[in-house]
C-alpha cells in the first residue's frame, strides 16, 4: 500500500515540471531553428559555458528538462553542451534559489548556484574528451539536405515553400510535443518513477543522516540520489530536514546536486541519445563536483563559524495539490497512443 502511494505521489510532484518540459521543447522544435543551436551549442569550450548559463535560470526539474534537452541534442547541440544543460538546468533555477534562501538562508542561496553552473561546466568539459564524431553524423544524417541523391523539384532542398504561421508553428510544436518525444521518453520515464518509488518506499531516513558528515557520508548520498527523482525546489525541505536531524550542510547540497542531475530516467536518455561513454562521464563530473562542493560549503561553515540551522525556516508546498493530479492524469492519456488518438 505505501509503494502504490509514493509512486501516486511522485507521479503527482513530476507531472506538471515534465509536461512544462514537453511543452518548452515542442515550443522549441518549432520556433527555434536548429542553425541557431547548433552555432551556440555546437562544438568548443564556449558552447559548454552557454548551456549552463543558458540552463541555469530555468524552472526545470529533473523530469521536466529531459524532452528539453533531447530536442537540444537533436537539434545539433552538441553531447558536452547537452550534458552541461543537463546539470546546470535541474541542479538551480529562479524558483529552487528563492526557496533556498527562504529554508537554508542566504549562504545556500549564494553557494548552491554557484555550485550548480561550475559543476555542469565542468561535467561539459569532462564529456568533451568523448569523441562525439558518429553522434554528430547520426543527427545530421537525419536532414533531408544531407542526402546525397539528386535534387530534385520536390525535394525539401530544392523548394522553399512559405513560411508557416505563428499559430500553425506553435500548433505544430505542442503536437510533437505531446506525440512522438513523449513517445520517445515514456518508457526511460517511467523505469525512473518506479525506481525512485522503490528508494523513496525501502531507503529510511535515518540510514541517510546516520553517516553524518565526510567522504563516506557523501558518497552514501550520491548512490542514493541516481536512481531518486527529485527536483531541485522539492530537494530543498528534505536538504533542511537533513541538516536539522544531524546531516553536515556539505553532505546535504551533495544530495541536493547530485539528486536532481541524476536519475534512472536522464541517464536512460543520455545512454540512448549520447552512448555510454557519455554516460559513465556524466556520472563521474557530477559525482566529483558535488563531493568537491560539499567538502567546500563544509570548510566555510567551519572557518566563518556559521551557523546554517539558524537561518532555516518552515517548508510549503510548491505545487497546489489538484495542479499536480490534474497533470499526472493527462500524462497517463497523452502517455497511451490509443488513448490519445481515441480523445485528440
Amino acid at each position: 500500500m505505501l509503494l502504490l502511494e509514493n509512486l501516486i505521489a511522485l507521479a503527482v510532484e513530476a507531472s506538471p515540471w515534465l509536461l512544462l518540459g514537453l511543452l518548452i521543447a515542442g515550443l522549441m522544435k518549432s520556433w527555434l531553428p536548429s542553425q541557431i543551436l547548433s552555432k551556440h551549442l555546437g562544438s568548443g569550450k564556449m558552447a559548454v559555458v552557454k548551456a549552463a548559463v543558458f540552463g541555469a535560470p530555468l524552472p526545470l526539474c529533473s523530469c521536466g528538462v529531459i524532452p528539453v534537452a533531447t530536442e537540444l541534442r537533436r537539434s545539433g547541440a552538441s553531447a558536452p553542451a547537452t550534458s552541461s544543460f543537463l546539470v546546470a538546468t535541474p541542479e538551480t533555477g529562479v524558483d529552487s534559489i528563492s526557496v533556498s534562501y527562504a529554508l537554508l538562508g542566504p549562504v545556500f542561496a549564494i553557494y548552491r548556484p554557484f555550485a550548480a553552473i561550475f559543476s555542469a561546466i565542468a561535467t561539459g568539459l569532462i564529456v568533451s574528451t568523448t569523441d562525439d564524431t558518429l553522434s554528430k553524423k547520426a543527427v545530421a544524417s537525419k536532414s533531408c539536405c544531407t542526402s546525397q541523391k539528386k535534387i530534385t523539384e520536390s525535394n525539401c532542398c530544392a523548394t522553399k515553400p512559405a513560411p508557416p504561421s505563428a499559430w500553425a508553428k506553435t500548433i505544430t510544436g505542442i503536437k510533437y510535443a505531446f506525440s512522438t518525444l513523449i513517445d520517445d521518453l515514456v518508457k526511460w520515464l517511467l523505469v525512473g518513477l518506479l525506481f525512485a518509488t522503490l528508494v523513496r518506499t525501502f531507503v529510511p531516513t535515518s540510514f541517510l543522516t546516520s553517516y553524518g558528515s565526510g567522504l563516506i557520508a557523501m558518497l552514501v548520498m550520491i548512490a542514493i540520489s541516481i536512481p531518486m527523482y527529485i527536483c531541485a525546489t522539492a530537494s530543498t525541505p528534505i536538504a533542511a530536514g537533513f541538516i536539522l536531524a544531524g546531516l553536515s550542510p556539505g553532505t546535504a547540497l551533495v544530495f541536493m546536486m547530485a539528486g536532481p542531475a541524476t536519475n534512472i530516467s536522464t541517464l536512460g536518455v543520455i545512454k540512448n541519445e549520447m552512448g555510454k561513454a557519455v554516460l559513465i562521464r556524466y556520472l563521474l563530473g557530477i559525482s566529483s563536483c558535488a563531493i568537491l562542493f560539499g567538502y567546500g560549503l563544509d570548510w566555510g561553515v567551519s572557518v566563518f563559524d556559521i551557523d546554517i540551522g539558524k537561518q532555516m525556516a518552515h517548508s510549503h508546498e510548491i505545487v497546489p495539490l489538484w495542479v499536480g493530479y490534474t497533470c499526472a492524469i493527462a500524462l497517463v492519456i497523452l502517455s497511451f497512443k490509443p488513448l490519445r488518438k481515441k480523445i485528440f
